[in-house]
């Protein structure tokens, strides 16, 4: 009898220190990622430093700190981005992005969307001799940007699956001999990787010297470590191989430490300079509703939100989760009368490019997921939860691209994380950036932009009241789960020793039927279903407890276990707190909307100017003719005459355009001006919005 004493005793204090040192292994966890991080960070700061002490084989580099400095070519540069592109300045970055590849230098470039990356290929593109390959994975994206230079009279194209044989032929002799003007060429990878007729005609290209730049946009695509991996990328290293004197400039919103080195490695391209613009898109106003497990519901609320918020035909995006719900989404939508096409890879070439066309546009309000070339999308819903920060940073980024108040919506339900991760576990860090991602829609209390900041390792900036936490008014309290928590576990050891497993959602009817049955401890609180699944999904969060995978004929279904952490839970010696609202409130005024809903009667008449010019010349987008920044300049001065039109949007646009855009000025300057606080514009028709899967566009 004493010897089992004995035995038992010292089991418990192994057991004890058993359960400090899984306390210790998650401290020692977290530490190895943070070294992880700031060793990726020391080598990319150490190889900058050599790349600015090492100096070219046929004239001495210029040092980083002076791309902002005084070059041949400023002159011919300003001229070009003001009077070609109509933009009256530089954004953050770009000059010196520009300066550096005129330079002949390679570059990569990490910018958030909206910042002007497509100026940092395009214009050093017509400024030096010969032609610059684009390579870009997104046919929309592709078509939105050809189509947009041929309206600047630039002569670019594209050579993808949808190329007509005559234009193929074009760009194959301009490539081979010169013939014919082409100054932007645009491909998909695919192009690079797997056609050898391209290839040879592009070493021809490159031999007569006429290969004056290669662009990789998108890069982050070549990394597996980053959030949208596709093969066919892996292989773009060739191009640098192929044509090592030809600068390279790699292009990406999204890119952690990591992403970086691995994509320089790839692309070799290890003495690039490299320019890293702030990840924060201070107009865009994030927010997470929670969502309702009733589909219909969901619908309803996205609906609503769309028609009371964006009554005045602003366009905008809906993510979904796969193509299938992106049809029938698109569907339920337009029954409640809000204006919606579909857009995905499964769709036949013409009917994309039909949807592609009326979203850009604007004769459909919403637009079910494109990775397109939309300055003025003003809404990004989210039907499901995305997959990474990442893949939530670029699609949500594609709202406000032109610098105006806009919002990102995700609509998220703790059911929708097994879903995901079903799907993703597979991947390179797929289930820790599922979980990033997770963990930013649970919270209740941090702020959404905060979130981000941490993601990318950039020091924190004030949010401004642009996030539904921060302007929050919802009372929050902190429930104290750990007697649930010890319940949940307890029901997975139990059905662990009996060769059992549960999904999610098996485990909280497990757990209700248990609570039931047993009652409450003390002062527990009875937990609404929805606050049962918050508190597993938290538990794998916090590593309590994790998912394990099996795969069946049809599906992979994901199961909840017991974690590394799961004895100090049982034991109640790690306490847990659940966050939830006492009441669901909306979070104040919904995003100063009637401000955002203003339009004064002069840019009202402009903006059905750029719609009339746009339906008149078939391949020219609205935006194109006029972006909404110069709708505001037009607006803000004012001019009756030419030569102060040019002065205002350039000569490209002015001659083009210029005499019908007068024509309004000077009617509305005859008219009268608006009182200073603006008309509101009368609606249309409900709008039109772009329904997309999250799944690749192919």
């Amino acid at each position: 009898m004493e010897d089992e004493e004995n035995i038992e005793d010292e089991l418990l204090l192994v057991e004890s220190q058993l359960n400090g040192l899984q306390d210790k292994i998650k401290t020692l966890l977290d530490q190895q990622e943070e070294l992880y991080e700031r060793q990726a960070q020391l080598k990319a700061l150490l190889e900058i430093s050599k790349t600015s002490r090492d100096t070219s084989n046929s004239a001495p580099s210029v040092a980083l700190e002076d791309w902002s400095g005084k070059f041949s070519w400023d002159s011919q540069a300003d001229d070009t981005r003001f009077n070609v592109f109509g933009i009256s300045s530089y954004r953050s970055n770009q000059r010196e992005i520009i300066n550096s590849i005129m330079s002949g230098k390679d570059v990569l470039v990490i910018m958030a969307a909206g910042g002007g990356k497509s100026l940092c290929y395009q214009l050093p593109a017509v400024l030096r001799d010969g032609i610059t390959l684009v390579v870009s994975p997104l046919l929309s994206l592709i078509q939105d940007q050809v189509m947009g230079l041929a309206a600047l009279g630039i002569p670019a194209h594209m050579l993808t699956s949808t190329t007509n044989k005559e234009i193929e032929k074009f760009i194959y002799k301009a490539l081979e001999k010169g013939e014919g003007e082409l100054k932007i060429l645009y491909v998909t990878p695919e192009k690079i990787s797997k056609s050898k007729r391209f290839m040879s005609k592009l070493e021809k290209c490159h031999h007569a010297g006429r290969l004056s730049l290669v662009a990789i946009d998108e890069a982050h695509c070549c990394s597996q470590w980053g959030h949208d991996f596709r093969p066919d990328y892996k292989n773009l290293g060739i191009l640098k191989i192929q044509f090592p004197s030809v600068p390279m400039i790699a292009l990406t919103a999204t890119a952690t430490s990591k992403v970086q080195m691995d994509l320089i490695e790839m692309l070799h391209i290890p003495r690039s300079v490299k320019f890293v613009s702030t990840v924060n898109r201070p107009n865009l106003f994030y927010r997470v509703y929670e969502k309702s497990s009733v589909g219909k519901v969901v619908i309803d609320e996205i609906a609503n939100f769309i028609s009371e918020s964006y009554p005045n035909n602003e366009s905008g995006i809906v993510y979904c989760f796969s193509r299938k719900e992106c049809e029938q989404v698109a569907k339920e939508l337009r029954g409640r009368g809000i204006s919606a096409d579909y857009y995905h890879a499964d769709m036949d070439v013409v009917a994309r490019e039909k949807v592609h066309m009326r979203w850009s546009k604007s004769k459909s309000q919403v637009a079910f997921g494109m990775g397109i070339n939309k300055p003025d999308v003003r809404f990004v819903v989210h039907h499901s939860l995305s997959k990474s920060m990442e893949t939530y940073y670029q699609e949500s980024g594609r709202a406000g691209r032109d610098g105006l108040p806009s919002e990102c919506v995700l609509y998220y339900r703790p059911g929708d994380v097994p879903r995901q991760s079903s799907m993703v576990f597979y991947e390179n860090c797929g289930l820790q950036n599922l979980y990033d991602i997770a963990r930013y829609c649970q919270s209740k209390k941090n702020c959404r932009r905060g979130a981000f900041f941490q993601h990318f390792g950039e020091a924190v900036q004030e949010c401004n009241g642009m996030c539904d936490n921060c302007v929050s008014s919802i009372e929050l309290k902190d429930i104290d789960a750990t007697y649930h928590t010890k319940i949940i576990v307890s029901l997975l050891q139990e059905m662990q020793q009996n060769d059992q497993r549960a999904t999610l959602l098996q485990l909280v009817d497990k757990f209700k039927t248990k609570w039931k049955h047993s009652g409450c401890s003390n002062e527990a609180v009875d937990l609404k279903k929805e606050e049962i699944e918050q508190l597993i999904v938290q538990l794998i969060l916090d590593r309590v407890l994790k998912e394990e995978f099996q795969h069946t004929a049809y599906t992979t279904n994901a199961y909840v276990v017991l974690g590394p952490l799961w004895k100090p839970a049982l034991q109640g010696n790690r306490p847990v707190k659940l966050t939830s609202a006492i009441h669901s409130q909306d979070s104040g005024d919904r995003f100063k909307s009637a401000k955002r809903n203003q339009m004064s009667n002069l840019e009202a008449k402009l903006d059905d100017l750029r719609r009339t010019i746009s339906s008149r010349n078939g391949g020219v987008f609205p935006h194109a003719v006029l972006s909404t920044e110069q709708i505001s300049l037009l607006n803000c001065h004012t001019p009756t005459t030419i030569a102060e039109l040019e002065k205002l949007i350039g000569k490209v646009k002015t001659d083009k355009y210029g005499s019908d855009i007068i024509e309004v000025m000077r009617s509305e300057t005859g008219s009268g001006k608006d009182s200073g606080d603006g008309a509101k514009r009368q609606k249309k028709d409900k709008g039109v919005v772009f329904v997309e899967s999250s799944e690749e566009e192919g």
